[in-house]
């Protein structure tokens, strides 16, 4: 097998919130080396908040293992505030690839950790900053998650089936869609650099990558004061209630899979009126009656048999055993570090023929890798123990 893609890429990862821990997975599913910088007062509050300070240390390393996005990454646990440890981040920067930072603009400025001060130690670093709504413009400096994200993008309005109001999306959209973009342009940047030797400053805002959402909206209508209401969805497409309570998700809006579609529900008078608009409420009416009368396993052998475009609506815990999520190796069990056991694991959405992604080793507890990475900075064993004593920097528990 040949080398991992990333292989050689060296990652100093001071993320925190899931845009910034979610480009960094991609990165070392890819293979590489990703160093994640854990501040203490960070995972103190973050088990505050999710109750993960009630936990054992057993219950902790057993939760660390199960966090698919600490994979592949090693676990720097120091105090960022300390001038030591600044001056220990500097010795890191000299040695690494890219930076990957989640903080407000101007907090790691403030440090001696911003684009400015990096860039002059290591003139081909590449530096992402992931925020709410980017280093620039009037909303720079507002906090706020996922859900502000969507609805400065105007993402949000288009949220849900109900007309009267928009809905929550239930689902980290905007997170996953900038950690998504953030990794992609890290690989852009290291690829401009393989050309002049130059890094660069990527500035990554969820809002901005929130609205590449609205592309096929925006694509398709010109007059954006009269786009169809939520809820004012084709007949073709929907999600239907089955007798045992389940769903079932059909998307025939090709006329070939809806003639099939009519034909295996028994009703072929709606074959003409797909694109008839005024028809749309009572076809799903009808539908919505029809789809009662059997079981989800019964549709589901009756649409299979039809040929037409449909799939269950899974729970997340049976779409952990679908068959074809297995087999294409996006769900998976992996020893525990402990050998406690198995962890069930996502695996890598991206399938590279020559160099795939991989599961070198599962979540690490903050600090398990302090000494090894001091270790390979050359520093003193002595000046090591000195940080240790001043809670400079923590090892593993």
């Amino acid at each position: 097998m040949s080398r991992a893609a990333l292989a050689g890429v060296r990652v100093l990862d001071f993320s925190r919130l899931l845009p910034g821990p979610y480009c960094t997975w991609l990165l070392g599913d890819m293979g590489a080396d990703v160093i994640r910088v854990e501040n203490p007062r960070e995972l103190a509050k973050q088990a505050t908040i999710f109750g993960w300070d009630k936990l054992t240390p057993a219950e902790r390393t057993r939760l660390r293992e199960q966090d698919i996005l600490a994979r592949n990454k090693r676990s720097f646990q120091a105090d960022m505030g300390d001038a030591d440890v600044v001056g220990l981040l500097h010795d890191l920067v000299r040695t690494v690839d890219v930076v990957v930072e989640d903080y407000r603009p101007g907090v790691l400025e403030k440090l001696g950790l911003g684009y400015d001060a990096l860039s002059k130690i290591n003139p081909g670093l590449v530096y992402c900053s992931l925020t709410l709504c980017g280093q620039t413009g009037p909303y720079r400096d507002k906090p706020g998650h996922d859900p502000v994200a969507l609805s400065i993008a105007g993402v949000t309005s288009r949220l849900g089936e109900d007309p009267d109001a928009p809905g929550f999306a239930g689902i980290p959209a905007a997170d996953i869609v900038t950690g998504t973009h953030a990794a992609f342009g890290i690989v852009t940047a290291l690829r401009a650099r393989d050309r002049d030797g130059q890094g660069q400053h990527l500035d990554v805002a969820m809002s901005d990558c929130s609205m590449s959402l609205l592309v096929n909206l925006l694509s398709r209508h010109s007059d954006l004061e009269n786009l169809p209401a939520r809820g004012s969805r084709r007949a073709d497409m929907g999600l239907w209630r089955t007798a045992d309570d389940q769903f079932i998700c059909t998307t025939d809006m090709e006329p070939r899979y809806w003639r099939r579609f009519c034909e295996v529900v028994g009703r072929e008078d709606f074959i003409p009126l797909q694109n008839d608009v005024e028809s749309r409420p009572a076809i799903r009416e009808a539908l919505n009656d029809i789809f009662k009368t059997r079981t989800r396993a019964e549709w589901l052998t009756l649409l299979e048999q039809a040929g037409t475009q449909f799939a269950p609506v899974y729970s997340v815990s049976e779409a952990m055993q679908d068959p074809h999520n297995r087999a294409r190796g996006m769900v998976g069990e992996y020893p525990s570090n402990t050998g406690d056991g198995a962890v069930l694991q996502l695996g890598s959405p991206l399938k590279l023929s020559r160099t795939p992604a991989s599961i070198r080793q599962l979540g690490r507890v903050p600090g398990s890798d302090t000494r090894a990475i001091l270790n390979e900075l050359a520093i003193p064993e002595e000046e090591v123990e000195k940080l240790i004593r001043n809670d400079s920097v923590m090892l593993s528990e």
